[in-house]
């Protein structure tokens, strides 16, 4: 069965990152991922980390100017130096807190931009491999629903850049939550896509819950990738319907171990 670890930006929101770390320990998850945890120190995180043996597994890039609407710069023309800045930022605070991977958010792009913004997160992703070649560069796509006109929202799309970057470190981050509702056909993504798989997340369809609810049985996901030979981490990124450790017992549902 595959092994979890806990999305710290939506696990346990009542609590300071640090706090929420002894949280996931207690818990019982062998591992966490965060998504901008850049207010605290690295140092700090790695340390609590390695108190409670925890793997720190990524984090995302920066949003960008949050108030003009920006959600990552990786393919927004004309913000080439900006994302660099973000990406050499995201890659500081990773290595010095030991996260193996970054999540490299493309962000929203109008439909007039999408060949340019293509084009741009090619070459944004390029520099930021070689740049980072013994880190994972995550992409992840997000449905319309959630961020209209973020960049993509589709597997093969991500697909496509990987191959168009050439860079061994580009992997998908397979958000069964966001092809949910973006494409469905979940098996036959998983089957086809495995060998450009970093990462994989879940989280109930529709509702973002706890994954015992909605659309998806993710019980037979489970074994599914567990029967392709999946052997990364499975990110628990979804929102509470309460108190989350109470909401843990999603797990005994599924019969898993965290």
């Amino acid at each position: 069965m595959p092994k979890f670890s806990a999305n710290l930006g939506f696990l346990w929101p009542d609590r300071p990152l640090l706090d929420r770390i002894d949280a996931a320990a207690r818990a019982g998850f062998r591992a966490i991922e965060l998504h901008w945890p850049y207010d605290v120190s690295a140092e700090a995180v790695r340390e609590r980390c390695g108190r409670h043996g925890l793997l720190l597994l990524g984090i995302n890039t920066p949003l960008g100017r949050v108030d003009a609407g920006e959600f990552g710069l990786g393919a927004v023309p004309g913000r080439e130096a900006d994302f660099e800045r973000g990406f050499l930022q995201a890659l500081e605070w990773a290595e010095a807190a030991g996260a193996g991977a970054i999540h490299v958010m493309a962000g929203v792009v109008a439909p007039e931009r999408k060949e340019a913004g293509r084009a741009t997160l090619i070459g944004n992703l390029r520099k930021a491999a070689a740049l980072a070649p013994e880190t994972t560069l995550l992409l992840e796509g997000i449905n319309q629903r959630d961020k209209p006109g973020y960049f993509y929202s589709t597997i093969a799309e991500k697909a496509d850049v990987i191959g168009q970057t050439g860079a061994p470190n580009v992997r998908i981050m397979f958000d069964v939550y966001h092809a949910g509702v973006s494409e469905g056909d979940i098996f036959r993504k998983l089957a086809a896509y495995l060998p450009l798989i970093g990462h994989v997340q879940i989280a109930a369809v529709p509702s973002r819950a706890e994954p015992d609810e909605g659309e998806i049985d993710y019980a037979h996901v489970l074994a599914e990738l567990d029967r392709l030979g999946y052997r990364g981490w499975v990110g628990c990124e979804y929102k509470p319907r309460a108190g989350t450790d109470e909401g843990l017992a999603w797990t005994r549902t599924l019969n898993v171990t965290l």
